[in-house]
């Protein structure tokens, strides 16, 4: 009889999983659009809970005012100053264009240069105009992926505003409802919150710091649209591996191309010794004391994030991998140890 329940149990559990599941898999299908707008929430409330918390239960704050006011401080400080880079960069992406095809033929004049000298075949001119058309497609595309269009910002705030509301429920829920110890639990929460200060604060202050560094050569050079080139070197250094290399080489390359020889040498030193040695020297101490985070996992991160996610991805990326391995360890605390344990037992 009760081997009768119990099965009768399980099959209703099982029944009941699988609806969930599908459920969850419907919904998460039909609103996969408003995915980065949800990400992009969860990333200001870790960023602001602390302070929505402190403010509505020490000084005792309401609620509704207090949240408005920390979105507000949050669109000033964080979402005005990238929308008007964008801004910049959008109105310029025609330039941009017109100089991915000074890139090319300064491109071609070099590498025939080096092909006269070595007398040997470099590049062919086919897979250079494939070069320049492949700039002259991505420009507008990085410069979009960038800034998330108005309505993901609208809903990403009108999530947060929920959610800031909600603070204390929803983390106290968190320990009620994820089958996990308290402990384990907490230590999720501060990798999560951990990860995601590191890389919102992080890697955009570490591109922006290039930026500048590089706008000061620039100006010192004479590069023509500094600002443009410093705002190209600041989303370019928010990308893996190649970073703002992309910015200062073609740079380099339009001096060569117009015979100011050691405009282009200065150009290259200034780049891969200063302004690359500042992204090397930030990313392991600044993202390392924000957030313990391996420069590896950085990386990896956010080529993995920026696939999946677009540029929110440049936080949740990294996140993702360090969660996985959070979660096999505690994986090992919660069931592994608790089976040798038993065991033990067992064998005694």
């Amino acid at each position: 009889m009760n081997n009768n329940v119990l099965d009768h149990n399980r099959i209703r559990q099982v029944f009941f999983i699988i609806i969930i599941l599908l459920l969850g898999i419907l919904l998460s299908w039909q609103l996969y659009s408003f995915l980065p707008a949800l990400l992009g929430a969860i990333t200001l409330y870790i960023l602001m809970h602390g302070a929505m918390l402190y403010l509505t239960e020490k000084r005792k704050w309401r609620k509704g005012w207090t949240a408005l006011l920390l979105m507000l401080v949050s669109f000033i400080v964080i979402l005005l100053p990238v929308g008007l880079l964008i801004n910049m960069l959008s109105s310029k992406v025609s330039y941009a264009i017109q100089h991915s095809s000074e890139l090319v033929t300064a491109l071609k004049k070099l590498v025939a240069d080096a092909e006269m000298q070595l007398n040997m075949e470099i590049l062919s001119d086919e897979n250079i105009n494939q070069l320049g058309d492949f700039i002259a497609k991505s420009l507008p595309g990085i410069v979009g992926a960038t800034f998330n269009s108005i309505s993901t910002i609208f809903f990403m705030y009108f999530i947060l505003y929920f959610m800031l509301m909600n603070a204390r429920y929803m983390e106290d829920a968190l320990y009620e409802y994820i089958p996990l110890k308290d402990e384990n639990v907490s230590r999720l929460g501060k990798e999560v919150n951990s990860m995601v200060a590191s890389n919102a604060i992080g890697i955009p202050l570490i591109a922006f710091a290039q930026g500048l560094v590089g706008l000061i050569g620039y100006l010192l050079l004479g590069v023509k649209e500094p600002f443009f080139w410093f705002g190209v070197t600041c989303i370019a250094g928010m990308i893996p591996v190649v970073g703002a290399a992309l910015a200062y080489v073609p740079l380099a390359i339009l001096f060569f191309a117009n015979g100011q020889n050691w405009q282009g040498i200065t150009m290259l030193i200034f780049g891969f010794g200063i302004i690359g040695t500042i992204d090397n020297v930030l990313r392991f101490t600044l993202l390392k004391k924000l957030g313990n985070v391996h420069p590896l996992t950085t990386v990896f991160g956010v080529i993995i994030g920026l696939n999946l996610f677009g540029f929110i991805g440049l936080i949740f990326g990294p996140l993702l991998i360090s969660l996985f391995m959070l979660l096999l360890r505690i994986y090992s605390s919660e069931f592994v140890i608790k089976q040798r344990d038993v065991n033990k037992i067992m064998e005694n």
